[in-house]
């Protein structure tokens, strides 16, 4: 069966024009559904029914995975059948018609400007990963882009003097985003000469952000990075990388940014996707007022 997922990537790549992040998704997901697959003796696709699909997403809600994690597997697993049948490699597509799972209406997780400022002072600076380390977390916050625009930037796309960042969503489209001086600095010391010191003679690598092979920097390796640092400021809430996101919303907001542009810096295609952000800023508004205005009570 794994025969077919390399052709598939190509398909995704050339023909859907994916970012290098949405096909690392893409990849991955239908390579541990592979896996499931043939640990029940499931060597073709023509061998997949829809009753393995619903066992396999069951297994993986069953296991406590988010139910965005979930979704976006369906999501990968239609393209792929959806694929196979494009190409006559199978007869019928099992995932026709399969419904998404509700995702949670938890609200998001927003730090306070304190808790910020301790995820933000947290990396030390005086190794190359620190000043790495510490140009992400200040980038990300400043500009409010997903991880997985902030591990797909190449060097040329950030423009410290200017102060501007060229990104590019999941969907392919390009957008540019202002970021403060502190971000521009940390970046600027980062690239000046830490980012030579990571590179490892790979001189070839147009990568921002490096691992410390002096490749490209992933998802899962930024991923342990912020946990570390959450530890280290004593963070008590569960963060994830998206929580810097969600933070640069709501703090721009409470500081009474306007909707529409903070909508145009996150990419939102939608404004009602932009607007939970707007009630987290009201409610906090209300608490502030509440606790220091002499006739609040």
């Amino acid at each position: 069966m794994k025969s077919h997922l390399q052709p598939f990537m190509q398909y995704l790549s050339e023909d859907k024009g994916l970012s290098p992040s949405t096909l690392e998704s893409y990849g991955r997901d239908i390579s541990q559904f592979m896996d499931f697959a043939e640990e029940r003796g499931l060597a073709s696709p023509e061998e997949i029914k829809r009753s393995h699909i619903m066992l396999y997403l069951a297994a993986q809600r069953g296991a406590g995975r988010a139910a965005a994690t979930v979704n976006r597997n369906t999501v990968s697993l239609r393209a792929f059948f959806h694929y196979l049948l494009k190409e006559r490699l199978i007869g019928q597509d099992p995932t026709l018609d399969m419904d998404k799972i509700k995702p949670s209406s938890k609200p998001p997780i927003i730090l306070s400007v304190e808790e910020m400022e301790r995820l933000l002072e947290a990396p030390g600076e005086d190794t190359p990963p620190g000043k790495r380390d510490k140009a992400m977390l200040e980038l990300l916050y400043a500009t409010g882009i997903r991880v997985s625009e902030l591990i797909s930037l190449n060097v040329e796309d950030v423009h410290t003097d200017m102060k501007y960042v060229r990104c590019t969503g999941s969907s392919g489209k390009e957008r540019i985003v202002p970021m403060g001086e502190m971000a521009a600095e940390c970046v600027a010391r980062y690239t000046a000469g830490m980012r030579d010191k990571l590179l490892r003679g790979n001189t070839d690598e147009s990568a921002l952000f490096l691992n410390s092979l002096g490749g490209r920097l992933t998802r899962q390796g930024f991923w342990k990075i912020i946990k570390k640092y959450a530890r280290e400021a004593q963070i008590e809430q569960d963060i994830t990388p998206h929580t810097l996101r969600h933070s640069f919303a709501a703090h721009l907001l409470e500081g009474g940014a306007d909707l529409r542009s903070v909508q145009q810096m996150l990419g939102h295609s939608d404004i009602s996707t932009t607007q939970i952000y707007s009630g987290i800023a009201r409610k906090n508004m209300k608490d502030v007022y509440e606790s220091h205005h002499p006739r609040a009570r």
